[in-house]
């Protein structure tokens, strides 16, 4: 079977994807009937991806599809949650591939927060996991048959291009260096392998299929030719991984770009010889037994091509033998031969998604995160557009009832006796009456400061939070210099300074606001008060004048209530127009969703403003018109009212009534006015208090995150330190260090090197010595069983043997004795030293004493003593 390179699957970390995702959920989705649907996808999803990346996968098919389904789900889910470092912080931590850990344990670890270009960085991460995984199954394949040689070439092709994508596309959204496993150097290589990989198991199924040898030459030599560019960026990019990956997958290359090429020659000279260019097979072939020596002499330990040999001897062997004895034909030279052609029948497949035909989407009523913003802006202009229409309507009114009660109208027409309490005095101090009087003003106040005071503390502990953890970095990063590597939170949390001061100037125009309200409570609270007292006490405080019963019935005044009349109709049909106004509703989702399908994008601004002039327009006519024909008609009271006050009789009594009834009418339009500001403060208060939570968990949830990752990092940092040297390197001397070993040959036995003292010892006596070739022996020799150059066994010693007998040459005594056993019993067998006149030069040794008997005055030898080097 073909050896197949494969590559090891990425390991990561544990993460909790429910906590977070639900809790967003509950905030983004509180008043949604799919929020319950929304969590129990969110706990389908952490499910799916403990089974994708959480344990060991089989190298099948099936194991493949959870990768598939879990990565079609990310594609889905990322545009739907705000994933970014500064909203939806979710953190993993990868493992690089390569890296068997290093003498301090651990391995290279790649941690990084979802980005928020689309989640590039896990989506990056998991196309990695799947192209790995791809090239394990595909390596499992039964390449035997034709099913299996299909299947193998399909993932393959997918693996190469999941690497592909991973260098061209995904890389750029890292944050950090990348680890050397996904640097684009790797996945350009990888990618490279794979699509070689591919090519051959196109050839070897061109093979099975014993298609023309002119296709298979064409198909191998292409797969020679990926397999040689692989090797080539395996060889010569120094920054490539460094680990036993590469150091094995460097040799298989290399054999893999002969095997092919020989397999190339080896059917072009099939085709040489159809052709009848016998001289042309001859050097074909001969290239091809080249090409497969090389592989069996170099790369017998990776791959086997013994029948690739016996193949290529064979054909070469008769090709040689029917061209000495039949052709005759020359035997060109391997570089004059025409160049074998190239076929690539392989290409990196594309990464589209869903790349599983089971998958279904958890999240499908959820829409996609874009139009979420999109929609949240809408609703913004849609308010804002709301709010000034119902704000124009009511200031059109409130001048109207200024204007109106400036006059004294209607008062001053029902006031013609001068005495009585004028009806619409009476309606207005029962409207109060009805609405709690001061009372519910007062607890109104009384409640904003509370409010204020709530929404002020969740801002400054959510800021707090924020400054706590930059002083933090900042110290961390000013500590660690270069190595603190990760964002700046100063620079992260910019969005969220900017939003937090948003907050807080909102807070301030709050407070100017309440203060307004205030002051002009504090103005009218005494005619206010004066229409909560009861009815015969409200008609004494009023002054009485004389009678003006002669204008009851006159033109002037039916002018005045018919005019009157025609502005409390306009001021109904405002309140009616508001309601109108605010009950209008439209689903723009749908209008998002199609144009981010069409487009890819989606033109907030433009779709929305045209869906607001459809909706909003024929109202806003409406109140163009009512505002024209209010102020018609109080151009016409005021004409009708200074001939009124003409015909009335004038009189300090008459006047001093008339004041009192303005006040008294302005008083009430007051209190309505105060009333509603109180409850849409109140109403803000309580609104923004749910945004500040918001923005305090985005802060809390940031900050959590950002203190993972820095003890994580700071994790890394400290065993990084803990590896480093304790001191600078320096310069051993030369007298010190050990010479460099000889450039050839085996190494020799290292000895322990002494320097000859300056006089040299004293010897014991030589003992006498006979030739081997004397036949005679002493007399008292006795009969011995060993060769007479043996000695005889002795004990072996206790400890350590010393150096030998000074061996230097121009040393005084410098003799070539043999290393057998050491003449010096000294410092050896705790012998005492024996002095003795030494001598230039040296007597022959004698012969070998009788069994059993040792030397005189030396001792024993131990049982066959070997050579002895002694060792340093």
């Amino acid at each position: 079977m073909a050896t197949f390179i494969s590559v090891p699957l990425k390991k990561s970390s544990e993460v909790d994807l429910v906590k977070p995702l639900s809790k967003f959920i509950n905030v983004a989705y509180q008043a949604s009937d799919e929020q319950g649907e929304y969590i129990r996808a969110v706990e389908e999803l952490n499910k799916l991806r403990k089974s994708a990346v959480g344990r060991p996968l089989d190298k099948h098919e099936s194991s493949l599809e959870v990768l598939l389904r879990y990565y079609d789900q990310l594609c889905a889910v990322e545009p739907k949650f705000p994933f970014s470092e500064n909203q939806l912080c979710l953190t993993f931590t990868w493992k690089d591939a390569f890296d068997k850990g290093s003498l301090f344990g651990g391995s290279v670890k790649l941690a990084e927060p979802l980005s928020n270009l689309v989640c590039y960085l896990f989506h990056l991460l998991l196309r990695i996991l799947l192209g790995y995984e791809k090239t394990c199954i595909a390596s499992e394949q039964n390449l035997d048959n034709d099913e299996g040689l299909k299947t193998a070439a399909k993932y393959y092709q997918l693996a190469s291009g999941a690497f592909g994508h991973i260098k061209d596309t995904v890389l750029s959204a890292l944050n950090r260096e990348p680890t050397m496993d996904i640097s684009p150097e790797t996945m350009g290589t990888l990618s490279t392998i794979m699509l070689a990989q591919a090519q051959e198991v196109i050839f070897l199924k061109a093979a099975s299929d014993k298609m023309k040898d002119a296709v298979i030459a064409k198909l191998a030599n292409q797969a020679a030719d990926f397999y040689g560019d692989a090797f080539k960026q395996c060889q010569y990019k120094d920054n490539l991984p460094k680990y036993f990956y590469f150091q094995e997958v460097l040799p298989v290359l290399a054999a893999k770009h002969c095997i092919m090429q020989a397999n190339a020659e080896l059917h072009q000279s099939a085709l040489a010889k159809q052709k009848k260019r016998f001289g042309e097979e001859i050097a074909r072939l001969q290239h091809a037994a080249e090409l497969v020596k090389t592989v069996a002499s170099r790369y017998d330990e990776y791959v086997s091509v013994k029948d690739l040999s016996d193949r290529i001897n064979r054909a070469l062997t008769a090709a040689k033998k029917d061209n000495d004895f039949i052709y005759n034909d020359r035997v060109p030279e391997i570089k004059d031969l025409e160049h074998i052609g190239k076929a690539a029948l392989v290409k990196a497949s594309p990464i589209t998604t869903p790349l599983s035909q089971k998958f279904s989407d958890l999240f499908e009523k959820m829409v996609p995160m874009a139009v979420q913003q999109a929609m949240t802006i809408y609703n913004q202009r849609k308010s804002d557009f709301v709010n000034r229409l119902v704000g124009t309507m009511r200031e059109a009114t409130n001048l109207c009832n200024g204007v109106l009660a400036s006059l004294n109208l209607p008062a001053a027409l029902e006031d013609l006796s001068g005495d009585s309490i004028p009806q619409s005095i009476a309606e207005k101090a029962r409207s109060i009456v009805q609405q709690g009087g001061l009372q519910s003003i007062e607890q109104l106040i009384k409640d904003l400061p509370e409010l204020l005071t709530r929404n002020r503390e969740i801002l400054d502990e959510s800021l707090k939070m924020l400054d706590e953890e930059e002083t933090t970095d900042n110290d961390l990063r000013a500590k660690f210099n270069q190595r603190w590597n990760r964002t700046p939170s100063g620079d992260l949390y910019k969005p969220l300074r900017a939003e937090g001061a948003n907050f807080r100037s909102i807070l301030d125009k709050a407070v100017q606001a309440d203060q307004v309200v205030k002051e002009r409570y504090n103005t009218h609270c005494e005619m206010i008060a004066l229409l909560c007292k009861p009815e015969n006490e409200l008609s004494a405080a009023i002054p009485s004048a004389n009678p003006t019963k002669t204008l009851q019935g006159s033109e002037v005044v039916n002018m005045l209530r018919s005019q009157i009349t025609k502005l409390d109709e306009i001021k109904k049909e405002r309140e009616t127009l508001e309601g109108e106004v605010k009950a209008v509703t439209f689903d723009m989702s749908v209008s998002f969703l199609t144009a981010l399908a069409r487009d890819g994008a989606i033109n907030e601004e433009q779709l929305s403003s045209t869906q607001l002039e459809q909706l909003y327009g024929a109202y806003n006519q409406r109140v163009q018109a009512s505002l024209r024909t209010q102020e018609e008609l109080l151009g016409q009271v005021q004409t009708s009212h200074q001939e009124f006050s003409n015909l009335k009789q004038s009189n300090a009594e008459s006047n001093q009534r008339e004041e009192v009834l303005k006040k008294l009418a302005s008083a009430h339009d007051s209190y309505v006015e105060i009333s509603n500001n109180l409850r849409e403060g109140t109403k803000f208060y309580n609104d923004l208090t749910e945004i500040l939570l918001k923005f305090q968990n985005k802060c809390s949830d940031i900050v959590f995150a950002r203190k993972t990752e820095r003890d994580e990092l700071l994790k890394e940092l400290q065993q990084s330190i803990a590896r480093e040297p304790s001191a600078p390197s320096f310069n051993v001397p030369a007298y010190q260090s050990t010479p460099a070993p000889p450039a050839a040959g085996p190494t020799p036995a290292p000895r322990s090197v002494f320097q000859p003292p300056a006089k040299p010892p004293a010897r014991p006596p030589p003992p006498t010595f006979t030739p081997h070739a004397a036949s005679s022996t002493p007399a008292n020799a006795a009969p011995a069983s060993t060769p007479p150059n043996n000695p005889p066994p002795m004990a072996p010693p206790t400890q350590a043997q010393g150096p030998p007998y000074p061996s230097y040459q121009g040393y005084p005594g410098y003799y070539q004795m043999p290393m057998g056993y050491n003449p010096y019993a000294y410092g050896q067998y705790n012998m005492p030293y024996m002095s003795y006149q030494a001598t230039p030069g040296q007597a022959g040794y004698p012969g070998a004493p009788p069994a059993g008997q040792p030397y005189p005055g030396y001792p024993q030898h131990p049982p066959q003593q070997q050579p002895y080097y002694p060792q340093q």
